[in-house]
């Protein structure tokens, strides 16, 4: 056994990338200049462009936070009776179904990425059916082009839930040009963030402008109000805040992928501990996140146990998505929320563990993590 002693301070499962406070105040004096503090100000303007040139999409628009602009995809796109999507993701995916009277309809996951499984989709299809909400889980892409066919031969409209996924790539093709309309997250936690903010990618103009229409309550003019619309809109401060971010997110996918190798090496041969790396050459990944699954007969050990003793060495790790959304209150009455219509999901769901990466972890914290783990196998 290794004798190592809990860390003095606590190790996250990630830290924000923050720019320079000097940096940022500077920047600040731009917008107390121009007395804009929101409705599309010159900040908003200047980072949807950058963000379409980043993302390599021909439409973006910027939200107040990622669950609002799934919110009004689901409206953008005329969505009704039943949508297809995964019960392996964050409550928000189903959450906004059900805020537009839609039923979520459960589909099991692929064993490998642990993505809604494209097989199994046509075989929920019903007359209800209106749509396909698949997650990049991870960041790993779903099976884009199985999940267009379904939906083309049906006539469904395909939302992607790509909140895990900034400046992921499929063949050099931004992974937000992929279905009708993708949602990105920029929450704190996330690899680009804007302290909470959000955005939605199209291909088509008139998805855009109809869109900007709905995020602004639905307001063209002074004078004309042409839909019930919301308040979805990012302001000037988020903005600044994402433009001054993104000049450091090139370096910290570096740091990531740095870090991720490091586990992998470190905990390469650990029986019952399997690092998922899910690339493949025509994936340009953006090391999100490090995720491990426990297989506890091979461990020794159960994920919940793993998790329970790296918090007594103050590492702080996340079962994500424990549990499955299907097993919400909200959800669990539903008859595709039956645990038997998903053993793939539920039992991942026990498996998975998220642990710390972020630019600044270091890597002696990392092997002492990695020691850990080791020298919990029983």
């Amino acid at each position: 056994m290794n004798n190592i002693e809990p860390f003095e301070d606590p190790i996250y499962v990630t830290q924000p990338i923050l720019p320079k406070l000097e940096n940022l105040v500077e920047k600040l004096k731009e917008v107390w200049g121009s007395k804009r503090l929101t409705n599309n100000g010159p900040q908003h303007k200047r980072l949807e462009e950058r963000l379409c040139d980043i993302l390599k999409v021909p439409y973006l628009s910027l939200f107040n936070n990622g669950t609002i602009a799934l919110i009004v995809a689901c409206q953008s796109l005329r969505l009704t009776g039943e949508v297809i999507t995964t019960p392996f993701t964050f409550a928000a995916t189903p959450h906004v179904l059900t805020w537009n009277n839609i039923s979520p309809i459960f589909c099991d996951i692929d064993p490998v990425t642990m993505n809604i499984d494209a097989d199994k989709i046509e075989s929920m299809i019903t007359p209800q059916t209106t749509g396909i909400l698949a997650v990049h889980v991870y960041g790993t892409p779903c099976d884009v082009k199985k999940i267009q066919e379904i939906a083309n031969r049906y006539g469904l409209k395909v939302v992607y839930d790509a909140a895990h996924a900034f400046g992921v790539e499929i063949d050099g093709k931004g992974i937000g040009t992929f279905g009708d309309v993708s949602m990105f997250s920029f929450h704190a936690t996330k690899l680009f963030h804007t302290a909470e903010g959000g955005a939605l990618t199209f291909n088509d103009k008139n998805m855009k402008d109809r869109v900007d229409l709905l995020k602004n309550f639905g307001i063209k003019n002074e004078e004309e109000v042409m839909m019930p619309g919301i308040n979805g809109k990012m302001n000037e401060l988020q903005a600044l805040l994402g433009l001054e971010v993104l000049g450091l997110v090139e370096e910290e996918k570096k740091k990531r992928r740095n870090i991720f190798l490091a586990y992998s090496n470190y905990l390469n041969g650990i029986e019952g501990i399997k690092i998922c790396n899910n690339n493949s050459e025509d994936v340009n990944h953006n090391y999100q996140y490090v995720v491990i699954r426990v297989n506890e007969k091979e461990y020794g050990v159960s994920r919940d146990y793993l998790y329970t003793e790296l918090k007594k060495y103050n590492v702080h790790t996340r079962k994500y998505f424990y549990p499955l959304c299907s097993s919400f209150a909200c959800y669990k009455h539903l008859f595709s929320s039956i645990p038997a219509n998903l053993p793939i999901a539920d039992k991942v769901s026990t498996e998975v563990l998220c642990l710390p990466i972020y630019g600044e972890l270091n890597g002696y914290v990392i092997q002492n993590i990695c020691n850990i783990i080791s020298d919990l196998k029983q």
